[in-house]
């Protein structure tokens, strides 16, 4: 019993420094470098590009609109023209003045569950604090003295009136250097742009120039911070795979650089996403960077990529296909991107380690979603599949745990014989092992089998969008957000919203009392720092997890529902007592079993 419970503690410690990691460690290190960051504003200087340097050719003759005064911008997108966008999922606006994706709204998703609730803005336009936006073009080797498009370039739209899944749009500049540039733009029914760009050479010689994306993101948006969770940049490009780069380690790291065949690039948050998307056949040089700021809303980061030069004679012409993704992280749509050829899009979404787990988790729970028409249902349903899957493997544990507490009065007594002889101790307790024919550690190798198999689903519960504003029942109408009641209140019956800290709802309280009754079916440890522990640790994790999602806090109460039935079954079927009466105290020890 002894090794089954040093386990437990052994997990839930674990599980306790990860959480406490999060909060006391990364947190403060992230203020700090705020702080660092804020000091040295004053003499830092815009990032630098060097001619020699593929991923950062620029033209020296286009001033970059996201470094010009905030007042001179609003002005100029504000007067600028723009071509709206009207599709299923979104509506927005294309600027002119750029040619930028940099307004878009996700019409399907509303910001809460409020009736008169706005859209979710993904894309905001350079006049409005913490915008995001993307944009495509050509750049030319510094020194070149030609007049591309950039920032500041106002396009002519020369076919279509509304960007729409059945009407493209074409937009077209015209460059003094003789450059006739040319875009057409298309949309599907989900989120992903098509830009086919060509420029045809008027002129009398030949020019060379390298097709580019980017897409740029100002301030430092807001993150959950949690390990289970990616949010930032993010790519996937060649060879080199999945790349996960958080805000704060590219200020303080600097550029990320790689070279790849294909791939794509952009940045995520907990359920939306932007990328720019190459020709998977080509050659990228892919960028992320970011440039510090005294205030962290004024922070900037970059995803660019730059294909490599095409040099077009005098009368040619020459063109490039590119995509853009902005939109929702919809688990099907992702992967129908991946299966159409945008290598690895699927990783959009962090399914994390346990990849070969966690899809196959969310099968079964929109399978079982779409039959029942509730996600809570859904999640009920799969954890007694996973109960009955596992129940081999529990079985055994909780036999050998029934085992233990058999021969425990022995072990004590031997403990005691031999309290000043370790040696002699253990060679005690592994004859009475081999008598009893008793492995101790087969009660915790079960265990560690299924802890993949719970995080997988845990982390399902946690970062798929499917769980947003999906309601269970009564008070729960929305399975990604906290329960919202709370004991310091009486549940809503006195006029009072308490701080977060205190909102301690009815689906905490049952998986904190779910969780308490499960750890009381066994003996306490012996050891008086574990036995206090393992007395307070339902209470620490009610006030922990009463923040977290009410699809996992209702996944975790369900979950240990079960294992109380499970685990009381196993022992009264195998002649061990249950201790559940004795540890709350409500049947006090008869004298032969106190001896």
């Amino acid at each position: 019993m002894n090794e089954n419970n040093n386990f437990l503690f052994a997990i839930v410690l674990s599980l306790a420094v990860l959480i406490g990691w999060q909060y006391f460690v990364i947190g403060p290190k992230e203020a700090a470098q705020r702080e660092a960051l804020a000091l040295q504003s004053a003499n830092e200087q815009p990032l630098t590009l060097s001619s020699d340097d593929p991923l950062a050719l620029t033209p020296t003759n286009t001033p970059r609109l996201d470094e010009a005064p905030l007042a001179a911008k609003t002005i100029a997108l504000k007067e600028a023209p723009r071509v709206p966008i009207m599709s299923d999922q979104f509506k927005g606006s294309i600027a002119l003045l750029g040619a930028r994706f940099d307004d878009i709204a996700l019409t399907q998703y509303p910001t809460s569950l409020d009736a008169n609730a706005p859209a979710v803005t993904l894309l905001r336009p350079a006049t409005e604090r913490k915008n995001w936006q993307a944009q495509f073009g050509w750049q030319a080797l510094p020194g070149a003295e030609l007049d591309l498009p950039n920032e500041q370039s106002l396009w002519r739209l020369t076919k279509g009136t509304t960007l729409t899944p059945e009407s493209p749009i074409t937009l077209e500049y015209e460059s003094k250097s003789g450059l006739i540039f040319t875009r057409e733009i298309s949309v599907d029914h989900d989120f992903m742009f098509t830009i086919n760009d060509s420029v045809q050479n008027t002129s009398s010689s030949s020019v060379t120039l390298f097709p580019y994306g980017q897409i740029t993101r100002t301030g430092r948006p807001q993150t959950s911070q949690l390990f289970v969770l990616h949010e930032g940049p993010i790519g996937w490009l060649g060879e080199d795979g999945l790349q996960e780069l958080s805000y704060s380690d590219l200020l303080d790291d600097g550029p990320t650089k790689i070279t790849s065949r294909g791939g794509w690039l952009g940045f995520t948050d907990k359920y939306w996403a932007t990328a720019i998307i190459p020709p998977q056949d080509a050659t990228v040089n892919a960028r992320f960077v970011a440039r510090g700021a005294a205030q962290v809303e004024d922070e900037v980061y970059k995803s660019d990529y730059l294909l490599d030069g095409q040099t077009i004679g005098a009368g040619q012409s020459a063109n490039v296909a590119s995509q853009f993704f902005a939109g929702a992280k919809v688990v099907d749509v992702i992967d129908g991107y991946a299966d159409q050829g945008v290598h690895r899009f699927d990783l959009l979404i962090d399914w994390g380690w346990f990849y070969f787990l966690t899809k196959p988790m969310f099968a079964a729970l929109q399978f079982f979603y779409l039959l029942l028409g509730n996600y809570g249902l859904s999640i009920l349903l799969v954890t007694i599949i996973i109960k009955i899957i596992f129940f081999p493997l529990a079985s055994k544990s909780y036999v050998t745990m029934a085992k233990m507490k058999r021969v425990q009065p022995e072990m004590t007594k031997i403990r005691e014989v031999y309290k000043d002889d370790r040696q002699a101790q253990q060679q005690a307790l592994m004859k009475l092992y081999k008598d009893e024919k008793l492995n101790p550690l087969a009660g915790c190798l079960p265990v560690l089998l299924q802890i993949p198999v719970f995080f997988a689903l845990y982390k399902v519960l946690f970062v798929t969008l499917d769980m947003r504003h999906q309601p269970f029942f009564g008070w729960i109408q929305d399975l990604a957000a906290p329960d919202p009641t709370s004991i310091f209140n009486l549940f809503g019956l006195i006029p009072w919203d308490p701080p977060s800290l205190l909102m301690l709802g009815i689906w905490p309280l049952l998986m904190g009392i779910t969780m308490f009754i499960q750890m009381q079916l066994n003996p306490p440890p012996p050891d008086p720092v574990q036995a206090m522990i393992f007395k307070y640790m339902p209470i620490f994790f009610t006030f922990l997890l009463a923040g977290f999602p009410s699809g996992l806090v209702i996944y975790w109460a369900w979950n240990n529902f079960l294992s109380i039935l499970q685990q009381s079954y196993i022992m009264h079927k195998n002649g061990a007592e249950i201790e559940l009466l004795n540890n709350i105290g409500f049947r006090k020890k008869q004298p032969e079993e106190t001896k």
